[in-house]
């Protein structure tokens, strides 16, 4: 039989953006660490060495004992220094604290949201337009709930308040609402004060906040001389009652992707339901590097590291959005948080003013990029596939700055080859 006859048993998975945008890219040549190749469509930071930063973890020693399956919520004791780690960071001082009975471990920032989707009931739950290009196949694949799309205005900042929160709550009967904070693509970041009242508004209208915290780290708009963190869970008053649940690992906060270890945050209850999801679904973590992970999760560790972050992603951020803008990639806002610009093509020349035209003939100069259309979540695609985003493209500022730098060049000379002799 041959490979391109369809076995009736399957249907077409649709990949996400950044797999789409990477096989495209590796049928033209491209291969992980090739240095001619330009990565912007990347979902992970430069993983090596950063000025400040604690050393890197170069080797991963195993017991003989960690040669066993790992418990599906993961070893205790790191859900332990999980726990104790969000009540340093985040609540200090504060009455209720977590518990490791309040983490749950698991393999991988999907695996985490796919339990997530898989425990939820008989319910509306909404999810935001743009948002990360993944949510829409998990959307799409539990049948249980109705996804219900809320649009978001670049003409406003994509800014949402606690009172739009309210009015969607109550207006379409929301029971729980999933967002990346900060946003993945936009860099939107809710925070402070109105994050709280976020917080209270699920609390008093019972809809859960399923918040995927994992570029967390990574806040352009904090105060001087305080961590440049932010987490739902410094306004959380009862950890086993308020209606928030939390995705975060080391994937982008610790820049470790590659030990695809992640955690969920939340009351008790839920908690003990995504565990047992878990067991169905994938089993559970890597036991060896969960154990691994313990010297990383200490408080001054996670504050180096971070600090390390800011200092050299701050600087990539606003040099990256500078030149961005100065070739004419505007943006509806500077990014709060991420090491994403959402840009906005309108203002280039055609075909370049399109995101799929821009994302092909930047993959003819070797340079990966991510259309907007793929942040358009639509699950089922159950609208009309039009997309309001088409204009939009997601660039990262992952990499590193000689990368960065060597794709803006290219760009410039894209930009410039279509840009007509006056």
């Amino acid at each position: 039989m041959s490979d391109s006859v369809p076995l009736h048993a399957f249907r077409t998975v649709p990949r996400t953006g950044v797999i789409f945008v990477t096989a495209e890219a590796t049928r033209r040549g491209y291969r992980p660490g090739d240095p001619d190749w330009c990565n912007l469509g990347q979902g992970q930071p430069e993983t090596g060495d950063l000025p400040g930063a604690p050393p890197r973890v170069g080797q991963v020693t195993v017991d003989m004992a960690d040669q066993e399956y790992a418990p599906v919520a993961g070893l205790w004791e790191v859900r332990e220094a999980i726990a104790s780690l969000y009540n340093r960071l985040y609540r200090k001082g504060m009455p209720g604290q977590y518990s490791a009975e309040n983490v749950c471990l698991s393999g991988g920032g999907r695996a985490a949201l796919t339990r997530a989707a898989a425990s939820l009931g008989s319910v509306n739950l909404g999810h935001f337009l743009p948002d990360y290009t993944a949510y829409e196949e998990l959307l799409d694949v539990f049948k249980a709930f109705t996804a219900i799309p809320i649009l978001l205005e670049g003409e406003r900042g994509y800014a949402f308040t606690h009172d739009d929160l309210r009015r969607e709550i109550q207006g379409r009967g929301l029971s729980a609402l999933l967002f990346s904070n900060p946003c993945n693509p936009t860099g939107k970041l809710v925070q402070g004060d109105e994050l709280a009242r976020w917080v209270g508004v699920a609390r008093e209208l019972e809809c859960s906040l399923l918040i995927d915290e994992f570029y967390s780290h990574y806040i352009w708009t904090g105060r001087p001389g305080v961590l440049p963190v932010e987490s739902a869970a410094r306004y959380v008053e009862d950890v086993n009652r308020d209606p928030v649940v939390l995705f975060d690992g080391l994937t982008k906060n610790w820049r470790y992707p590659g030990w695809r270890m992640t955690w969920t945050v939340g009351p008790k209850q839920v908690i003990d339901t995504v565990s047992s999801a878990g067991s169905f679904l994938d089993g559970g973590g890597s036991r060896p590097l969960q154990r691994a992970a313990i010297p990383l999760l200490q408080e001054d560790t996670v504050v180096a590291e971070t600090r390390a972050i800011h200092a050299t992603f701050r600087e990539k951020r606003d040099k990256f959005h500078s030149r961005l803008e100065r070739l004419g990639i505007r943006t509806d806002r500077a990014p709060d948080g991420t090491f994403y610009v959402w840009g906005n093509l309108s203002g280039l020349p055609a075909p370049l003013n399109d995101g799929m035209a821009f994302f092909r003939a930047a993959l003819e100069q070797k340079i990966i990029t991510v259309p907007g259309e793929f942040f358009d979540v639509n699950p089922g695609k159950r609208r009309a596939r039009a997309s309001r985003f088409r204009s939009y493209v997601r660039l990262s500022f992952g990499p590193s700055w000689e990368t960065l730098d060597k794709a803006l060049q290219r760009l410039e000379a894209l930009v410039l080859q279509h840009t007509p002799a006056t």
